[in-house]
């Protein structure tokens, strides 16, 4: 990326169940639906390779900001600042609506790619097929206090951090900086410019983000209690639920977070059709560092909402 890289812009705006929406869009109206799902700590940037290709390939992207990010922002000031996996699987379904799309490819990684996979195996019906950054992004909430590896625990060390009030300050005082250490341990190979990164800092100044994250890095170890409101979707996700629609999953071998060893045993997840793509040199932020591969595996299955 360079500083003369393009923004997505301009954005649109939506009500969307419990949110007032953010999102770029481009391509034919008429052309196949692709939400594209950025995760934390990014933004809709990370798409901004992928969606003038999508575009140009005739699908209509769809690419909004998150709650808590950018100008996406909460309808009611009452409205719990939940970052739960199903506010995500939520909000991603009430846009569909708000947008009118029955069907779609859902994309993501990360925050993103969990709210697609939450789509995908609840509403399968809705979802043409999904695109998954490491696999099958469902938390498992009753099993997240075993202890994994010891180099697992050491990666995950921003989880424990804002798990402490300490880490909830740290978070409020050097949002940026934190943001910019866990780009750099996540995709040690992406040579990102201060220009790139900044584009996608801008979004963390939303006055919701520290509120959002704290929540969900808390309720996915069950520290605290998720928003009545989803009680039963986390219900149904608490069965670990298997997703069935057409799907590719990547691993970038430079993956700070998660890689192809901690995703081996996802497979047992799908009973659709799958296909698993190991991609080299990539960390966690794939679109943005291999635009062409995510690029290509959407259109793939945009193929089928073509016919």
């Amino acid at each position: 990326m360079t500083e003369s890289a393009p923004s997505l812009l301009p954005l649109h705006r939506t009500r969307a169940g419990v949110l007032d929406v953010a999102f770029y869009e481009a391509g034919p109206a008429g052309g196949p639906p692709v939400f594209l799902m950025h995760g934390f700590p990014y933004d809709i940037h990370s798409y901004v390779e992928v969606a003038p290709m999508l575009a140009q390939a005739g699908c209509r992207d769809i690419v909004p900001y998150l709650r808590g990010y950018g100008p996406t922002s909460f309808i009611d000031a009452a409205t719990p600042r939940s970052g739960e996996q199903a506010a995500l699987g939520a909000d991603l379904l009430a846009l569909m609506d708000a947008l009118h799309i029955e069907r779609a490819v859902l994309a993501g990684y990360d925050w993103g790619g969990r709210a697609a996979c939450v789509v995908a195996a609840l509403w399968p019906q809705r979802c043409a097929g999904l695109v998954s950054l490491n696999s099958y992004n469902i938390q498992n909430i009753a099993r997240a206090m075993e202890p994994d590896t010891a180099d697992t625990e050491h990666r995950l060390w921003y989880q424990y951090y804002f798990h402490s009030e300490r880490g909830r300050a740290g978070l409020a005082k050097d949002r940026r900086g934190i943001a910019r250490l866990l780009w750099q341990l996540w995709s040690p190979t992406w040579r990102f410019d201060e220009a790139t990164f900044e584009r996608s800092a801008a979004a963390f100044d939303n006055p919701d983000f520290v509120d959002v994250v704290i929540q969900s890095y808390r309720h996915r170890f069950g520290l605290v209690a998720g928003d009545p409101a989803y009680a039963g979707i986390e219900q149904r996700l608490a069965q670990q639920p298997v997703i069935t629609v057409p799907s590719i999953t990547f691993d970038g071998t430079d993956d700070g977070v998660r890689g192809p060893a901690d995703t081996a045993t996802h497979a047992h997840h799908f009973s659709g059709r799958r296909s698993h793509r190991v991609v080299p040199g990539v960390g966690h932020n794939l679109p943005q560092e291999a635009p062409r591969a995510f690029a290509d595996a959407v259109l793939e299955l945009a193929s089928a909402l073509r016919s």
